[in-house]
C-alpha cells in the first residue's frame, strides 16, 4: 500500500523560502566570516601604524625635502633617485660614512646574535638538570629581558661612566687589569660597550626559546644513547642541537632582525651622536634624517635597508627551507 503525499505539503517542503538549507545559510556566513570581523581593527591599526607610514616614506625619498618644507612635506620638488644616488656613492662623504656604519652594523650583529645564542644555549642547557634553587635562577636569568629597555641602558650608562663607573672600578680598582680608567662610551670602547649591553638584553630571549625547544625533545634518547655509550658532548651534538634546529632557524633570524634595526640601545648608551666605533646603521639614519634635517636622504638610506633586510631574510627562509626538504629527503 502506497501513501501520497499532498501537494501543498511536497511544495511547502520544496520551497526555497523555507527549505532547511538556505534558512542556514546566513548562519554559516556569519561563523566563517566572524574571525575576520574580528581581526578587522586589528588590521586597521596595523595599516595605520606600519603600512601608510613605510609608503609615506618611500614617497618621501623621491623628494628633496628638507627643514624648508616640512610644514608640508608634498609640496617639496620631486628629486627621483637622486637619494638614492647619493646613499651608495661610497667615494662621496655621505656613502662612505653610510658604508661605514653598515659594515659597523653587521659586525656588531653577528657578534651579538652570536654571543646570545652560545650563552642561552649553554644556559638553557643546564638548566635542564634538577637542582636546588633552579627555579629562582630561571627567574634571575630573565630579568635583563623583563626590565624595560630604557632602565637597562640608563643604569648601564652609570656603570661606564670614567671616574665612578662600576666597570672601570672592578676592572681597574679591584682586579688591577687596566693601567688606568677606561673611557667606554667614546673611542673604540664604545663598540665593546654596545655590545656588551646588546648582549646582556638579548640573551634572555635566547635562553627562552631555546628551554622552550628543549621540553619537546624525548627523555628516552638520551636514555638511549647513555646505554650506547655517549657522553654528554655526544648527545649534545647527536641528539640536542639537530633536534634543536628548527628552533634555532626562528631564533636566529629573529635575533638578526631585532639586533640589526636595534636603534633604542645605541640612542640611549650614546645620545644623538654615536662614536664612530659604534656608529650603527639605525642611528646613522636618525642623523642623517632628524639632525641634519634631510629628510629625503634619511628616508632613502631606511628603504635601502628594508630592501637589504628583506633579500637577506627571503635568502635566509630559502636556503633553511631547502635544507628541511635535503633532510627529509
Amino acid at each position: 500500500m502506497t501513501t501520497t503525499v499532498p501537494a501543498e505539503t511536497a511544495v511547502r517542503h520544496s520551497s526555497p523560502g523555507t527549505a532547511d538549507g538556505p534558512r542556514r545559510r546566513p548562519g554559516r556566513i556569519r561563523r566563517v566570516g566572524l574571525p575576520y570581523l574580528l581581526l578587522l581593527p586589528a588590521l586597521l591599526l596595523e595599516l595605520l601604524v606600519h603600512l601608510v607610514p613605510m609608503v609615506i616614506g618611500i614617497a618621501m625619498s623621491f623628494k628633496e625635502l628638507t627643514q624648508f618644507y616640512i610644514r608640508d612635506w608634498t609640496t617639496a620638488p620631486w628629486n627621483g633617485l637622486d637619494n638614492y644616488r647619493m646613499s651608495v656613492d661610497f667615494n662621496a662623504p655621505v656613502g662612505e660614512a653610510l658604508l661605514h656604519s653598515f659594515l659597523v652594523t653587521v659586525a656588531f650583529t653577528l657578534l651579538s646574535v652570536g654571543l646570545c645564542w652560545l650563552i642561552g644555549t649553554a644556559a638553557a642547557i643546564y638548566m635542564q638538570d634538577t637542582f636546588r634553587g633552579r627555579g629562582l635562577l630561571r627567574a634571575l636569568f630573565l630579568v635583563p629581558y623583563a626590565l624595560p629597555v630604557y632602565t637597562a641602558v640608563i643604569t648601564w650608562v652609570f656603570m661606564f661612566q670614567h671616574d665612578n663607573g662600576l666597570v672601570n672600578h672592578v676592572l681597574h680598582d679591584q682586579l688591577g687589569l687596566t693601567d688606568k680608567p677606561s673611557f667606554w662610551l667614546i673611542g673604540d670602547n664604545s663598540f665593546v660597550a654596545l655590545l656588551t649591553v646588546s648582549v646582556w638584553k638579548g640573551w634572555p630571549f635566547a635562553f627562552l626559546i631555546v628551554m622552550a625547544g628543549l621540553q619537546n625533545i624525548p627523555k628516552e634518547l638520551y636514555e638511549a644513547a647513555a646505554l650506547d655509550g655517549a657522553g654528554m658532548w655526544q648527545q649534545l651534538r647527536r641528539i640536542t642541537l639537530p633536534s634543536l634546529r628548527p628552533v634555532n632557524q626562528v631564533l636566529v633570524l629573529v635575533l638578526f632582525l631585532w639586533t640589526f634595526n636595534d636603534f633604542n640601545t645605541p640612542y640611549v648608551l650614546f645620545g644623538k651622536t654615536a662614536p664612530e666605533a659604534a656608529d650603527l646603521i639605525s642611528v646613522h639614519i636618525y642623523q642623517a634624517g632628524f639632525v641634519t634635517w634631510n629628510f629625503g636622504s634619511g628616508s632613502a638610506m631606511s628603504v635601502l635597508l628594508l630592501l637589504f633586510l628583506l633579500v637577506v631574510t627571503g635568502v635566509y627562509l630559502v636556503l633553511t627551507s631547502r635544507g628541511r626538504r635535503t633532510r627529509h629527503v
